[in-house]
């Protein structure tokens, strides 16, 4: 059944126009008819965490591996958030993506929402009183076996039900991992994240000299000519170079410190771990510069080797972390922990840094 509405003739001054009738329908009708409205699509927060991916990221298949993601689902997503929002959010290029007007407007908005959800998850989870809570982080090697066993322990003293998952990667990785939001914290060598970690705070744990590794038979103490202070065979060894590489720029700076310090040197060895480079020296096998904590064995060096220091600015080795963690428990007692433990920590014996090196050097490490 309808009503019928009539309105007011529509008239010149001097003309009568005719009358205007407008059906309606019933407000049961109405409703009806509203409901049968197709709705419009809505942006999801995993939509928001993939557009945040694929920015952050140099490629798609770095973005899907942060979030754990098959490429195609990926691509999907973000083709259904574009669809919703009616235009493009990327410019795409030969193995390159970047915002574009629109993705750079959504872009702070996105991190809002983002962050603003991961503190009410973690806000909540402060009230989930007799649950298991789980620390994920992942972190360098040294780190992880160094200072991160001292600080749990302290931290189980406080939050006996918390339990771990820890990682051992890369400095590259564990930012995946981060923007990924696989992980909670990251412990890393400041300079090896760059600026590619700015999204996250950088809570200081400690400083870790770097060091030159050296066999124990080797004494450098007194040594100013390398030719007239030490034997064919040491000489030998102190210039076959066993270098830890990281990364191109690193591999490059280390190599430079090498051929200003030892110009005679040879790169006997490339090594993806500290330790292996340290185990090769203890071999006699060559040399290797290293940050002190890398040589470490409980609270002494490893056996079979001598550390001599170096004049290198220090590692500034950091926790990784959203902001919001800094103030939610147990997260923030962890950091207080890892920088006490930082604080407290006896280097192992270091010795002075022989005459024949006692020289600035040009290259950082």
């Amino acid at each position: 059944m309808t009503k019928s509405l009539t309105k007011a003739p529509l008239m010149d001054d001097n003309e009568h126009g005719p009358d205007l009738t407008i059906t309606l329908p019933d407000p049961p009708q109405r409703a009806a008819a509203a409901s049968t409205a197709p709705r419009q699509a809505e942006i999801t927060l995993h939509q928001l965490r993939v557009f945040w991916a694929i920015a952050h990221s140099e490629t798609l298949t770095k973005a899907a591996k942060q979030l754990g993601l098959a490429q195609p689902s990926l691509s999907q997503q973000l083709s259904k958030l574009e669809s919703i929002v009616g235009t493009r959010l990327f410019d795409r290029r030969s193995n390159h993506m970047s915002l574009t007007e629109a993705g750079n407007y959504l872009m702070p908005k996105a991190e809002h929402v983002l962050r603003s959800m991961r503190e009410l998850e973690d806000g909540l989870s402060e009230y989930g009183g007799g649950t298991r809570a789980t620390i994920r982080l992942a972190g360098i090697n040294s780190v992880l076996r160094v200072i991160l066993p001292l600080a749990m322990r302290d931290l189980h003293a406080r939050f006996p039900a918390i339990d771990f998952d820890i990682h051992e990667n890369a400095p590259a990785d564990i930012l995946e991992l981060l923007y990924g939001r696989r992980v909670n914290i990251g412990l890393v060598a400041a300079n090896s994240i760059a600026q590619a970690g700015v999204g996250f705070l950088q809570v200081p744990v400690v400083d870790d000299p770097y060091v030159l590794v050296v066999p124990e038979h080797i004494d450098l103490s007194k040594v100013s000519d390398l030719d007239r202070d030490l034997d064919s065979g040491q000489r030998d060894i102190l210039n076959q170079s066993i270098q830890f590489i990281f990364g191109t720029q690193h591999a490059k700076r280390v190599e430079g410190w090498f051929d200003q310090m030892l110009p005679e040197h040879r790169v006997s060895a490339q090594c993806r771990s500290f330790e292996v480079a340290i185990g090769l020296v203890r071999a006699g096998l060559g040399v290797c510069l290293a940050p002190a904590l890398s040589a470490v064995a409980g609270n002494n060096a490893f056996d079979g080797v001598k550390l001599y220091r170096v004049h290198a600015p220090p590692r500034h080795i950091v926790a990784l972390v959203p902001s919001q963690y800094r103030r939610i428990e147990p997260y923030a007692s962890l950091l207080d922990g890892l920088q006490q433990v930082g604080r407290d920590f006896k280097m192992p014996a270091i010795l002075p840094t022989p005459p024949f090196l006692d020289r600035p050097s040009t290259t950082e490490l």
